[in-house]
């Protein structure tokens, strides 16, 4: 079995999942067993919450703010060929929703999963819908309802470890030669609610199905040709990385390559299972394979670069942190206790500065770490992130970063670099 996850620019239009329909046919002509993840078309997910949204504002109703939607589907729907109402009961069902948070005046994290959830819901309908209109024995299933059950953090929850068992039972009653097109980003909790994994999220779906099921490997389809070097829209002499370890994938992912959601790979991680970045529309290339163990170091010991912007920089000043023990305890239990996670870190005998991404409200945090220590925030500024196995074990490499940007004139306002030879990171004003 492969498990074969398709992005929202794959599903995005009645020719692109045509394609889709080509690459499934042709791994159950080779025998690969697949089971397919799909995301939401490409911008319905925003589409939908703009409509919850929208909702809380309206005046007098909710006419109309399914139209757009409906419209984005129906265009798919009728390039394909396929029954033009086979959305009708969703549509109807999101409709009921919208009027739900219109009537009460509020939006809540549960209703807000609820209605994030048609995306994964609508597209499963119609990818299965034109396979079986093209031979292929596909039916659509909802995750949650093939043993996907999660905490209830909605908007970012995570999976419960009795997962795992429970995916391996609900697969094995789909009777035989079935092809499975299953929701992406999806889940629910043991109570029976829905709740979404977090943007992105239908790659962390495929990881767990395939960890879940023993996959022989996971495919992420997407609208690139793999891990690249860098951003090909600011480097376009960018080109594919053909193997990187899961280690080096992991770090990219986390520091801005948008190829992959950062927690895709855990699963496979622990399973041993090979993670294939592959390019709908260009199905015969290579991708990225992302192995246990990746390439030689010494031949190349950069892999690729990333970047993220729109980050905070919290320096936080204490004369308390001399010779003291604890300190770091109180304040990064702070950030516990916020929820905030921090990408970057660097300390000194009297100051520890972080990075924080600005989707956060970190306004009740710094109010909080102000009650023991002196602390600014740095906005409007960018990590830059260069991962390859070996960076800190080759001379000279930390070098050419720091002369490299030296010439340009750009300043350095933070670094640090991992011990585990894989990640050097610097921050630097947005605008350079």
């Amino acid at each position: 079995m492969i498990v074969m996850k398709f992005g929202g620019t794959s599903v995005g239009s009645a020719g692109s999942i045509r394609s889709v329909i080509d690459v499934i046919r042709q791994a159950a002509n080779s025998g690969k067993n697949p089971f397919v993840v799909v995301s939401a078309v490409s911008g319905v997910t925003d589409m939908l919450l703009a409509a919850a949204r929208s909702a809380l504002s309206k005046g007098s109703s909710v006419n109309g703010l399914v139209g757009g939607i409906e419209r984005r589907h129906a265009d798919i729907i009728l390039g394909l060929g396929i029954a033009p109402d086979i959305l009708l009961e969703d549509l109807a069902e999101l409709e009921k929703m919208l009027y739900g948070i219109w009537l009460v005046r509020e939006i809540t994290a549960r209703t807000t999963d609820y209605v994030a959830s048609f995306g994964e819901r609508m597209s499963s309908r119609i990818v299965a819908a034109y396979a079986k209109k093209c031979g292929l024995n596909a039916k659509e299933f909802n995750a949650y309802d093939l043993g996907m059950i999660t905490d209830s953090n909605f908007g970012n929850a995570e999976i419960l470890p009795s997962t795992y068992e429970a995916i391996a039972a609900a697969v094995e009653k789909i009777p035989s030669g079935t092809i499975p097109i299953v929701t992406g980003f999806v889940g629910k909790t043991k109570e029976g609610e829905i709740t979404t994994l977090g943007r992105g999220g239908s790659d962390y779906t495929a990881s767990i199905f395939g960890a879940a099921l023993g996959a022989e490997e996971i495919q992420i389809w997407t609208d690139a040709d793999g891990v690249m070097t860098a951003d090909p829209k600011l480097v376009p002499g960018a080109s594919t990385v053909p193997v990187v370890s899961f280690e080096e994938a992991s770090e990219l992912a986390y520091f801005g390559a948008k190829i992959l959601h950062p927690k895709t790979i855990l699963p496979a991680m622990n399973k041993n299972i090979p993670v294939r970045v592959l390019n709908t529309f260009n199905p015969s290339g290579s991708g990225t394979v992302i192995l246990k163990s990746g390439r030689i170091t010494n031949e190349r010991p950069i892999t690729a670069i990333a970047c993220k912007k729109n980050i905070y920089v919290i320096n936080i000043s204490s004369l308390r942190m001399l010779l003291a023990y604890g300190f770091l305890s109180r304040v990064f239990r702070i950030f516990e206790d916020f929820e905030v996670p921090v990408d970057i870190i660097t300390t000194s005998e009297v100051n520890v500065s972080v990075t924080v991404e600005k989707k956060f409200d970190i306004s009740k945090l710094v109010d909080k770490l102000k009650e023991f220590a002196a602390v600014t925030v740095l906005s409007d500024r960018a990590s830059i992130s260069v991962i390859g196995n070996g960076i800190r074990s080759t001379p000279g490499i930390v070098g050419r970063l720091f002369s490299t940007l030296g010439k340009s004139g750009i300043n350095v306002e933070m670094t640090s670099q991992s011990y585990a030879d894989v990640n050097e990171s610097i921050v630097v004003r947005e605008d350079r």
